[in-house]
C-alpha cells in the first residue's frame, strides 16, 4: 500500500511538471529577427510586457482574498475540570462557535468583489499604456531610422559636392576655399549620420524593452510614419473621457472605500458565540448538558475611530475623482492640441516647405556645376533642406506620439478604427 502511494505521488509531479513545461512553452513569443510591424509589437508586449504580468499576478491575490472573505469563523473546543479528586471531580467539554452578526461576511464579499473589479480595471489601464507606449516607441523607431536615411542620402550629396569641388578646384575654376568647406561640410554630416545610428539604436531598445527584452533581435520597423491617425473632435474625445479606463478605477476606489465603511460599520454590532457541550458529574454520576451563549457589551469599543477613519477616506476618494478628472481634461486637450498643431505643421511643410527647399538645392547644385554659383551657396540650400526634411519627421513623430497620448488617457474609451494608423 505504501508503495501504491508513493508512486501515485511521483505521477502527479511528472505530470505537474510537464503541464509546467507546456506552459512556458507556450508563453514564449518569438522576436522576429528582421522586421516587425506595429501588430507584431503590439502582440508581443500584451503578451510579455513585465508590467502587465505583474498586475495579472494581483489579480490572482484578489482572487484568494475573495475566497478568504467568504469563509466563516472557526469552531473552537474547550475542556474545563473541576475538583482533581476522582470521586467529586466534574469535567466540562464545550464546543463553541462564534456567529457573525450584522451581515459581516455578505459585506466581505462584496468588498472582494469591488476591489476584483478594480484590479481588472487596473489591467485595463495597464494595457492602455502599454499600447501607448508600444505605439510611442515603434514611431520613434521609425523616426530614427528616416533619420538616418534622411543623414545617409545628404552624406552622399555631400561627397558628390566635395568631389565636385575638388575637380573645380584641380581645373582652376574655383578657389580651394571651397574645397575646404565642401570637406567640413562632409564631416559635420558624417557626425549627423553617426549621431542618427545611435539614436536608432537606442529606440530599437527601447521598443524591445517594451516586451521584456534588452537586446533588440528585429532589424527594422515596416510602417507608414506619414499616415497620421485619425482623431475625433475634442469635444468627443472629452465625452469619451467617463468611459476611460483611469475615470472607471477612480469611481472603483470610491465603491471601494464604501465597501470599507460598511465593514467598519457591521463590526459595530458585537458577534455571538454559542455553546454546546456536556458536563461528567462523578459524585453523582451524571452526565449533563451544557449550553450557553456570550456576547460582548458593546460600551467602550463601538469601532468608532475606525469608522471614522474609513469615512473620510471615502470622502477624500469622491474629491480625488473631481480633481483626476480636471487633471485627465487638461492633459487630454493638450494632446490633442499637439496633435492639431504637429498637423498643420507636416500639411505646411509638405505643401510650401519642401517643395521650395528641394527647388532651391537643385537650382544651387547645377548653378554650381556651371560655376554660376560658389560652394557656400549650395552648403545654404543643403543646409536649409536637411533641416526642413528634420522638421518634417519631427513634426509626424509629434502627431503619433499626440495620438499614443490620447490613446493612454482614453484607453478602450478611444475607438479602435479613430487610431489606426
Amino acid at each position: 500500500m505504501r508503495i501504491f502511494y508513493i508512486f501515485f505521488i511521483f505521477l502527479i509531479s511528472v505530470s505537474t511538471v510537464v503541464k509546467a513545461d507546456e506552459n512556458t512553452s507556450d508563453s514564449t513569443l518569438l522576436e522576429p529577427t528582421g522586421s516587425i510591424t506595429l501588430t507584431d509589437a503590439l502582440h508581443l508586449a500584451l503578451s510579455a510586457n513585465p508590467d502587465l504580468s505583474v498586475a495579472l499576478r494581483e489579480l490572482e491575490a484578489i482572487a484568494g482574498v475573495r475566497m478568504q472573505a467568504a469563509t466563516r469563523p472557526n469552531p473552537s473546543i474547550s475542556t474545563l475540570m473541576e475538583d482533581a479528586r476522582n470521586s467529586t471531580r466534574q469535567t466540562t467539554i464545550l464546543l463553541e462557535q462564534p456567529i457573525e452578526m450584522g451581515n459581516k461576511r455578505d459585506n466581505r464579499i462584496k468588498s472582494a468583489d469591488i476591489r476584483y473589479d478594480a484590479v481588472n480595471t487596473d489591467i485595463a489601464i495597464k494595457k492602455s499604456e502599454v499600447y501607448a507606449n508600444v505605439q510611442a516607441a515603434f514611431y520613434s523607431v521609425l523616426a530614427a531610422q528616416e533619420r538616418l536615411s534622411l543623414a545617409t542620402s545628404s552624406l552622399d550629396v555631400a561627397k558628390q559636392a566635395r568631389e565636385a569641388a575638388s575637380k573645380k578646384v584641380q581645373a582652376g575654376k574655383i578657389s580651394p576655399v571651397e574645397e575646404t568647406k565642401s570637406k567640413v561640410a562632409e564631416s559635420g554630416i558624417k557626425i549627423e549620420a553617426n549621431q542618427a545610428t545611435s539614436t536608432l539604436n537606442t529606440a530599437r531598445k527601447r521598443l524591445a524593452s517594451l516586451w521584456g527584452s534588452p537586446f533588440p533581435k528585429f532589424m527594422q520597423t515596416v510602417g507608414q510614419i506619414e499616415n497620421i491617425p485619425a482623431i475625433p473632435s475634442l469635444q468627443e474625445l472629452s465625452n469619451m473621457l467617463d468611459n476611460a479606463p483611469s475615470i472607471q478605477r477612480a469611481k472603483l476606489e470610491i465603491d471601494v472605500r464604501q465597501a470599507q465603511v460598511n465593514i467598519e460599520n457591521t463590526k459595530r454590532t458585537p458577534d455571538l458565540t454559542l455553546s454546546i457541550g456536556a458536563k461528567r458529574n462523578e459524585e453523582l454520576g451524571l452526565n449533563q448538558a451544557v449550553l450557553g451563549f456570550s456576547i460582548p457589551i458593546p460600551v467602550f469599543d463601538r469601532n468608532q475611530g475606525n469608522l471614522q477613519v474609513a469615512v473620510s477616506r471615502t470622502d477624500k476618494a469622491r474629491d480625488e475623482l473631481v480633481a483626476f478628472r480636471v487633471q485627465l481634461e487638461t492633459q487630454l486637450g493638450g494632446a490633442y492640441e499637439r496633435l492639431s498643431t504637429a498637423r498643420q505643421s507636416v500639411d505646411t511643410l509638405q505643401k510650401e516647405i519642401l517643395p521650395g527647399a528641394q527647388s532651391a538645392f537643385d537650382a544651387a547644385t547645377k548653378g554650381f556645376e556651371f560655376g554660376k554659383f560658389n560652394y557656400l551657396d549650395v552648403l545654404d540650400a543643403q543646409r536649409t533642406l536637411f533641416q526642413a526634411k528634420s522638421q518634417y519627421i519631427n513634426a509626424l513623430l509629434d502627431a503619433h506620439q499626440a495620438s499614443a497620448d490620447i490613446k493612454r488617457i482614453l484607453g478602450d474609451a478611444m475607438p479602435e478604427t479613430a487610431v489606426k494608423p
